[in-house]
């Protein structure tokens, strides 16, 4: 009896729990990095589910997901204002970019997003739009009311419903502006003619949180793991952690949790 009942807890231990996260700490490769570490230090393994963050949050509402890792401020307020994720904590930063051809026909090189956006509509320029409600779309299309562009529908905008890794595929392809996270830039190889054009700006400003998926909506959630993580990815050890992902000497995040 003893034994069974052990058993069965071990098996429970050893059951991954479920983060719903962003294309781009997937795809800048920061995940790599951090599970591992998580790992080693409480021997609970996570299994990542990398989606724009709208649909990340969607499945913490759903309860398909014990914990959260993503970037929209706003949207984030929002689910634990509604009940369905527990305290929002600050875990992260970094900035978005925009990048384009190396030619720049449309003239956006500097420090303006919101000066830039408007002379890419203006001059019909090919854009790449991630469009699948993610945090950085969110972003972009907060940047394009900021420019007064309440709905960019110029011939040559195109929206992929994609990822950042495949937005940024197409435009390279296509020798397209894309907005993206700086992240998944810094790790992405298929550049082709593509430069940053546009960085600085205090408006590209990209946090990032966590948050527990409530388990009085939900309670299947694995809330000791969970809440696990969610201090260790915020203590000193898991700011450390976040703070040593380079790629060519170059930081990609920057932990700024505040508890």
């Amino acid at each position: 009896m003893h034994i069974a009942l052990a058993a069965t807890f071990s098996i429970a231990q050893t059951q991954p729990i479920v983060m719903a996260s962003t294309t781009s700490t997937e795809q800048s490769g920061l995940f790599g990095t951090l599970l591992p570490a998580f790992k080693q230090a409480s021997g609970i393994a996570i299994k990542v589910v990398a989606l724009g963050t709208g649909q990340a949050i969607d499945m913490g509402r759903r309860g398909d997901a014990d914990v959260l890792f993503v970037h929209d401020q706003v949207a984030e307020e929002k689910i634990v204002a509604e009940g369905f994720a527990v305290k929002r904590f600050p875990v992260m930063y970094n900035d978005f970019v925009l990048v384009g051809p190396v030619a720049d026909p449309a003239k956006t090189k500097g420090r303006d997003i919101t000066g830039a956006l408007r002379k890419l509509n203006a001059a019909n320029a090919n854009f790449v739009s991630r469009g699948d409600k993610s945090g950085t779309h969110a972003a972009e299309l907060r940047y394009w009311k900021s420019a007064g562009v309440d709905n960019p529908q110029f011939a040559n905008y195109k929206a992929c419903g994609c990822g950042m890794g495949p937005a940024l595929n197409i435009g390279s392809s296509s020798n397209a502006y894309v907005l993206t996270d700086r992240g998944t830039w810094l790790s992405f190889k298929n550049r082709g003619e593509l430069v940053v054009l546009v960085e600085g700006d205090t408006r590209l400003f990209n946090q990032y949180g966590v948050m527990l998926v409530n388990p009085a909506r939900h309670p299947q959630v694995k809330v000791a793991e969970a809440q696990k993580f969610v201090d260790w990815v915020t203590s000193p050890v898991g700011q450390a952690a976040i703070a040593s992902y380079k790629i060519g000497g170059e930081q990609l995040f920057f932990p700024n949790a505040t508890r």
